[in-house]
């Protein structure tokens, strides 16, 4: 087990984008998620992905809150989808997205997206037709990578999964007090994926990387749309062109990290999720060699 610090950081700097670099090389993420329940679930994770240097966001969600999204974060791009009679995102929007990810860099898929949402249907549906770009699946979408377990192992491009306890128990059919590194490294074995078990200590496991371990943050992140956040720091990373393991271990350090200032400055709880995204370029220019110089 190796600790995730800023020693760990120093010595596995980001892709440096150069003084000449455009938004085209610094990579284009398109996020996937929402419904009519959490419709601003992709602002945040939209954001964040931008706040850790991603050049371009693509924003797909369901068809009635598309616009108003939009208008929230004219940065991006937004797509609509279809939605299913529960107000989640519909099973024949894979097609869609399949074609989106196609000029993408990487893929964020599942923020805001509640247990109704025709999940198993649009995973089986991407995997058939993605191509090899990285994806990170959240949320609902880890139920159904549960489900698919052999055809997630089977797909060519990286994978992240990003559970918390309770979704973690359900992805590897177990109970939640089994939850530890140990599984996370027995779930990253099983999807051939990393694996960001995200709870008071956080563990990134990798197949063939040390198992890092973050102790931070506090329980000021245990609030609605944390988890998006995270979720589009890890994505802009990917996009950018880090590998998973390290995306994903710089994803989690800024992540905690910020939720620290704001619990130094506010109080331990009652910070929002959206208070984190402004300290992310901050916090990653000013850690390491060749980060922001």
């Amino acid at each position: 087990m190796t600790r995730l610090d800023a020693a760990w950081l120093a010595a596995y700097p980001l892709p440096d984008p150069g003084e000449n670099t455009d938004k085209n090389a610094r990579g284009r993420l398109l996020v996937v998620g929402g419904s009519l329940n959490v419709p601003a679930a992709l602002l945040l994770t939209g954001e964040a992905a931008f706040r850790a240097g991603a050049g371009k966001v693509q924003l797909a969600t369901v068809a009635p809150a598309a616009l108003p999204l939009g208008v929230r974060i004219p940065e991006a791009a937004v797509f609509e989808l279809p939605v299913n009679d529960d107000g989640e995102l519909a099973g024949d929007a894979a097609r869609a997205i399949a074609d989106m990810i196609q000029r993408c860099d990487a893929l964020v898929l599942g923020p805001g997206m509640g247990a109704e949402a025709d999940a198993a249907a649009i995973l089986a549906g991407l995997l058939e037709r993605a191509p090899a770009a990285p994806m990170l699946l959240d949320a609902a979408m880890l139920t159904a990578a549960g489900d698919a377990g052999r055809t997630v192992q089977a797909h060519m491009g990286p994978i992240v999964l990003t559970p918390h306890p309770g979704e973690m128990a359900a992805l590897m059919d177990c109970d939640p007090d089994d939850v530890g590194p140990e599984l996370a490294e027995a779930a990253a074995a099983r999807f051939d994926a990393t694996v960001v078990l995200k709870a008071s200590d956080s563990w990134i496991a990798s197949p063939g990387s040390a198992t890092l371990t973050y102790q931070g943050g506090g329980p000021g992140l245990a609030t609605g749309g944390s988890g998006d956040v995270l979720a589009g720091i890890i994505g802009g990373l990917l996009a950018r062109g880090a590998e998973p393991h390290m995306a994903s271990a710089w994803g989690v350090w800024l992540h905690g990290e910020a939720g620290r200032l704001l619990a130094e400055r506010s109080g331990r709880i009652g910070f929002l999720a959206r208070e984190l995204i402004p300290l992310i370029p901050r916090l990653m220019h000013g850690i390491g060699p060749g980060i922001g110089h």
